[in-house]
């Protein structure tokens, strides 16, 4: 993290002035949109295209060196893949990054616990973070995901995650709120708390993105409910503090929710977007975005070696990065949020004085 903060104002500079172009900390591959869920918030399930290969892989990771820190590794349903550890494991090797993410289904229970305790075995300088996706309670999680038994499945596949001996796994929750659950969500968010107690539980709002093929879906909740979600989760991380690294990753969702909340309210771009500057999203057939919110491709990995940097500095990269600094799009996707708050100084301030105010309120008064 710390490292991450030294490079942030690179990052700053990059996207006020259009120069310097450094290489984004945060990236995320989806590595294929075939999924075993048919989800009400997603139809990433009917996209078809022509996925990259290991060896595609291992050029990229070759080629982006130690620039990434932060690597998530999405879908469709990531672990459909069975070479999909060893496309992270590539990564590892030629990239060394501090945080390697999985988001998942947790239907495929054996191959799930099987590959993350292979990757967290063999990567094991890095923190492995994998986030069940959970979406409501028992039947609820299972009709809005689309498969009868989802729940259990996911439960199963808690269970042995939270067996295994492994230091450097994170074992997460991870929730969309939609028009489907939004009604439901305090009591999902007990019962997450209460019952499965994961290391970390985050949220995120159902968009409309290009990604996902949701552009014109009724999934997004009402500004008003939504807010009634952030003023809870915002007083449950007052009630319930963490401390060391925990403490400034609850600061920084804090901050986020706040801004998620914002952003659908206002209906601008809130938070400075660094989305095309310290952050991109690589679609599986090496289509390079922003982010998967718009989806414009700056161009294609197979088109230039799986050189990244041909493409960064590429004028159309240029181009995209230029609509999202004049503000022409706005979004509360979390996953550039985050990489936006570490360069963005506002952010930092207002989630060190957070920070600071919490630990006077948990300091001992003098007798």
């Amino acid at each position: 993290m710390l490292s991450q903060l030294a490079r942030a104002p690179l990052y700053h500079l990059a996207r006020r002035t259009g120069r310097l172009r450094p290489l984004p900390m945060n990236l995320t591959f989806s590595v294929s949109y075939q999924c075993n869920s048919t989800c009400k918030t997603c139809n990433v399930w009917r996209k078809r295209v022509q996925d990259f290969s290991l060896d595609e892989y291992e050029q990229t990771f070759r080629h982006l060196g130690h620039s990434p820190y932060w690597l998530t590794f999405s879908g469709g349903e990531p672990f459909l893949r069975p070479d999909l550890v060893d496309i992270i494991l590539a990564a590892y090797r030629h990239c060394r990054p501090g945080i390697i993410n999985i988001p998942t289904n947790g239907i495929l229970v054996k191959r799930v616990v099987k590959g993350v305790e292979r990757l967290a075995r063999e990567a094991s300088r890095a923190q492995i973070v994998v986030n069940l996706s959970l979406d409501g309670i028992g039947e609820q999680h299972d009709e809005i995901r689309g498969v009868p038994g989802n729940y259990a499945k996911l439960l199963e596949t808690y269970a042995g995650l939270r067996g295994l001996n492994a230091p450097n796994l994170t074992l997460g929750v991870h929730t969309v709120i939609s028009q489907y659950n939004v009604d439901h969500f305090i009591p999902l968010h007990h019962h997450v708390r209460e019952h499965l107690r994961p290391d970390s539980y985050i949220t995120e709002i159902a968009e409309e993105r290009v990604e996902l093929d949701t552009v014109g879906l009724d999934i997004t909740p009402p500004p008003a409910k939504y807010a009634e979600v952030v003023d809870h989760l915002v007083a449950d991380i007052d009630a319930n503090p963490a401390e060391g690294v925990a403490g400034i990753a609850q600061a920084f969702r804090r901050h986020y929710y706040q801004i998620a909340r914002r952003t659908l309210e206002e209906q601008r771009q809130v938070l400075p977007c660094y989305a095309g500057v310290a952050s991109a999203h690589i679609a599986p057939n090496g289509d390079v975005w922003t982010c998967c919110i718009r989806a414009e491709p700056m161009g294609n990995l197979r088109e230039v070696g799986y050189d990244l940097r041909q493409v960064w500095n590429s004028p159309r990269a240029d181009d995209l990065r230029g609509s999202i600094r004049r503000g022409e799009c706005h979004c509360p996707l979390a996953n550039a949020a985050y990489s936006s708050m570490l360069c963005d100084p506002p952010s930092l301030w207002q989630v060190g004085w957070h920070m600071l105010k919490t630990r006077l309120r948990r300091r001992p008064a003098k007798q």
